[in-house]
């Protein structure tokens, strides 16, 4: 059994793809899906319905999320599959307002 444990242990290590740290790698993803989210979260906006936008993960990828407060065929239509080529996904959420400080 301690076999199969050591062993199980080393194939991910092997089988590692030269390339940068996760962490940097992650934090290249962050930067340049911030900078592309920055270019567009204004016409984003600007959309009837959409009431945020957000850096997120879709399908284990860095995308950006369009907040909805309802899904509807024309926001389908509006938004982009992918600004940039980073993915955007559409996500309902209802209406979002500040909580009440007191």
């Amino acid at each position: 059994m301690s076999q199969l444990v050591l062993l199980a242990g080393l194939i991910p290590s092997g089988c590692r793809v030269p390339g940068p740290p996760r962490d940097v790698e992650n934090s290249m993803q962050h930067d340049s899906v911030a900078r592309v989210l920055g270019r567009h979260t204004r016409r984003l906006m600007a959309l009837p319905g959409v009431v945020g936008t957000a850096e997120g993960r879709c399908s284990g990828r860095a995308c950006i999320l369009v907040l909805v407060t309802q899904r509807t065929p024309e926001l389908e239509r509006l938004v982009p599959a992918e600004l940039e080529g980073v993915p955007v996904e559409i996500r309902e959420t209802g209406p979002i307002r500040a909580l009440d400080s007191g």
